[in-house]
């Protein structure tokens, strides 16, 4: 199978520029870039699927530049339906500096930043040099624009496809880049640039898109959708990962496999089978989390997670370390209690029971655990030797409602 081959294969072609670029994809060699914009300071599970043809394309010869918009992100990529709220400067600056050490930490490759280029421009310079070569009935025509034309587009939005087919001219000039890869949702800019890089040089450029990453209800992994994937594990730990994987809808694992994983093909047809047939043993999901969370944080922390998660299912959180206990319950409220203190008296006052008759009922009903123990006296006291390491108590109501307390 060759490269492209394989790339088609994963689902990692969605449009290409030329039917030239198949061989010269094959035959390795060709400079490209990819870049995101500076529009948070954490890349997500989505960028992290673009992202990887970076590695991929590596792999098979070619050189990589990754592209964080210092430039572009003061602008703004026009939305479908409305415009970006615009972001300060010092807020781009302090994205980029984060995008930039986390993906050269993943990814290990030459990291660029647009403003580097743009802010030596002046207006007039750039209307002379670059606003003559786009026909306005041209600009309209591409889906980025037109999709916005019923609602309203600001003219600073318009012009984003002029300084994204600037990047491309410029790493053309410059770095000798001639193929730019993006989500299908940037084709229009992809030939914008191609199209600028023809008018003033002369010479041929090329871009493919790949196919956003989606949920199998069509909606995207971005943070703009809510419950965004942080590839920074201070944003989402590795347990939070874990579970998000591991839960992956059955009828998109095999996609995601394609996606996120080097999984080969024998390995991935492998594990489609399993799933087909065993269902139950989850192989192809335990193999999406160990690959993704391995790739992005070590294996260590792949064990780790799986760890607390095999504990937490077990019921074994008085084995629980206080990091474990930290990363499972990263988004639980926590609570302080007093040395000493009794139970009922903290599940009211922290308003885990709304009071001490409920509260009461519970206990003795057995419906309370504290670091996974039944606790059925009311009167039972919170001290340091029963505290993971001397700190945590895992509070739990019923089956899944929990709470944490920190001892003070």
């Amino acid at each position: 199978m060759t490269v492209f081959e394989e790339l088609k294969w994963r689902g990692l072609i969605k449009d290409i520029s030329s039917p030239e670029l198949e061989e010269k994809i094959n035959q390795g060699g060709l400079t490209f870039y990819i870049g995101t914009d500076p529009t948070g300071d954490s890349m997500h599970i989505g960028h992290f699927s673009s992202f990887l043809i970076s590695k991929r394309l590596k792999e098979a010869g070619h050189n990589p530049i990754l592209l964080i918009g210092g430039g572009t992100g003061l602008i703004g990529d026009p939305k479908p339906t409305a415009e970006r709220p615009m972001i300060t400067k010092e807020e781009v600056e302090h994205n980029f500096a984060c995008l930039k050490k986390q993906a050269e930490e993943i990814f290990g490759f030459q990291v660029v930043n647009n403003n580097d280029w743009i802010k030596e421009i002046c207006v007039t310079d750039f209307l002379r040099d670059y606003g003559k070569y786009f026909n306005i009935n041209y600009m309209l025509d591409k889906d980025i624009v037109r999709r916005r034309l019923d609602s309203g587009i600001t003219y600073t939005e318009f012009s984003y496809m002029l300084l994204q087919a600037l990047d491309f001219l410029h790493l053309f000039e410059n770095e000798g880049c001639t193929l730019q890869v993006a989500g299908q949702d940037q084709w229009g800019n992809i030939t914008a640039g191609i199209d600028l890089i023809r008018k003033k040089t002369g010479q041929e450029a090329y871009g493919f898109t790949m196919p956003l990453l989606t949920k199998s209800d069509g909606t995207k992994f971005g943070k703009s959708e809510g419950g965004a994937i942080w590839l920074d594990r201070e944003k989402t730990t590795p347990y939070e990962l874990y579970q998000f994987l591991i839960n992956a809808e059955d009828e998109k694992v095999i996609d995601y496999l394609k996606f996120l994983t080097f999984l080969t093909k024998e390995e991935i047809e492998a594990l489609e089978e399993s799933t087909k047939k065993e269902p139950e043993k989850r192989l192809a999901h335990e193999a999406l989390a160990r690959e993704v969370i391995t790739f992005l944080h070590g294996e260590e922390a792949y064990v780790e997670a799986k760890e607390i998660s095999r504990k937490l299912f077990k019921g074994e959180i008085q084995n629980f370390t206080k990091k474990e206990v930290e990363e499972a319950f990263k988004g639980v409220v926590k609570y302080e209690v007093k040395m000493g203190s009794n139970l009922l008296d903290v599940l009211v006052k922290t308003g885990i029971c709304s009071s001490k008759r409920e509260g009461r009922e519970l206990i003795h009903a057995g419906s309370i655990t504290v670091n996974g123990e039944k606790w059925q006296d009311e009167a039972a006291l919170f001290t340091s030797e029963q505290a993971i390491e001397n700190t945590y108590f895992v509070i739990r109501r019923g089956k899944k409602k929990y709470s944490i307390l920190v001892l003070v």
